[in-house]
């Protein structure tokens, strides 16, 4: 089956969407870090002008929850005072790079990332979904995670740039990766690309020049996970959905000199250190962080159950991982899962080793029905 239609474009500052609670604003922090008054800024502009919820979200974004569209503008004067809007509104929107956490001033990540938000402008037009993922803290991080365009280690600790699925990449180095990258751009919109939206789709049916699948990538390694790291404390957040006074408090409590956001419903506070805190996860072994959940009804218009609750209910008693879906465009995890629960006409349908959109093995399941299974799905 295929995916049914979801937005062909993800939500930005300048370009909210409009959720069942209200406007969705997306702020891209650059190098995913803000510094502590940027954080406390954001928290309080959530406060002021949304629900008072933040979403954590795949690509390493932040998005303030339920604007009214009369406050639009005045979340955006609020982001611009606290420099969360580097850029002008085209950029803005082009600023989706993913990078590992642990990167440091000066390092491969760092010089290779910097230079590419400098020369967005450079980049021909691309369909608005697509990103970038700046993959050099060891083996790849970020495999499975939505990016276009791959810098990455090969098994001898050079670089490659890889096109989303293609096995192989072309050799590069830290000063050329981004004229590479800015080739790649050229050669997929050249070759019509822009029609198939994505690169892995376009690759799958045009074949990558020879020399752009010489090396292959070094092997995947697993992403942080909560704790402290030679950086500062990580914490994980269920469903990357927070509170913006539990973070406001956080971040006060603890000290943090920075934030770091991260694509695994992870955040890392810069120099400090682990906190008890029942508003975060903090145990490496919490079934919520193996736990994908939309935002369901009634903050999502397409979605027909709620979703979370459930998710929370269903977390220890299922193995992981588990998604549970508002509807079958599987915004929350558009990929195949162990067991996925996907809302139809206010029940669910359940998916085994599948995604959101294929067939179900059993249809019309109650939540009261999954929670009398007790893992026996």
């Amino acid at each position: 089956m295929s995916r049914p239609d979801a937005k062909g474009w993800c939500p930005g500052a300048y370009k909210p969407m409009m959720s069942g609670d209200g406007l969705v604003v997306r702020v891209r922090p650059v190098m995913a870090r803000l510094a502590q008054e940027q954080v406390l800024g954001l928290c309080e502009t959530a406060e002021a002008y949304g629900s008072g919820l933040i979403d954590l979200t795949s690509r390493a974004n932040l998005q303030i929850r339920g604007v009214k569209e009369a406050d639009h503008e005045a979340v955006l004067a609020a982001l611009h005072h606290l420099d969360l809007l580097p850029d002008n509104p085209a950029l803005e929107g082009r600023r989706n790079i993913l990078i590992p956490p642990l990167w440091q001033d000066g390092d491969d990540t760092y010089r290779v990332a910097t230079e590419l938000v400098a020369r967005l402008g450079e980049l021909p037009g691309l369909p608005p979904k697509m990103g970038y993922a700046i993959d050099l803290q060891g083996g790849p991080q970020l495999s499975n995670k939505s990016a276009d365009f791959r810098i990455e280690r090969d098994t001898n600790g050079g670089l490659i740039l890889r096109a989303d699925g293609a096995s192989r990449g072309r050799v590069v180095t830290v000063d050329n990766a981004v004229d590479a990258l800015l080739d790649m751009a050229r050669w997929f919109v050249d070759t019509n690309g822009p029609a198939r939206r994505r690169m892995a789709a376009h690759v799958a049916l045009s074949p990558l020049p020879a020399e752009w699948q010489a090396v292959p990538p070094a092997a995947s390694q697993k992403p942080t996970e909560p704790g402290n790291t030679p950086l500062g404390a990580m914490f994980g957040v269920a469903f990357g959905q927070i509170e913006a006074a539990q973070l406001a408090h956080l971040v006060t409590a603890t000290k943090a000199e920075a934030m770091r956001v991260t694509p695994w419903r992870l955040f890392l506070l810069e120099a400090a250190e682990m906190a008890d805190t029942e508003a975060f996860i903090t145990d490496t072994h919490d079934p919520l962080l193996h736990v994908d959940a939309c935002p369901g009804a009634p903050l999502c218009n397409s979605a027909t159950v709620e979703t979370r609750q459930l998710a929370r209910q269903l977390a220890s008693q299922l193995p992981a991982p588990l998604h549970v879906s508002g509807c079958a465009k599987g915004c929350a995890l558009p990929r195949p899962c162990a067991t996925t629960l996907v809302g139809n006409s206010g029940a669910f349908d359940l998916v085994k080793n599948g995604r959101p959109w294929d067939a179900p093995v059993k249809t019309g399941l109650s939540p009261d029905i999954l929670l009398e299974a007790r893992g026996e799905l």
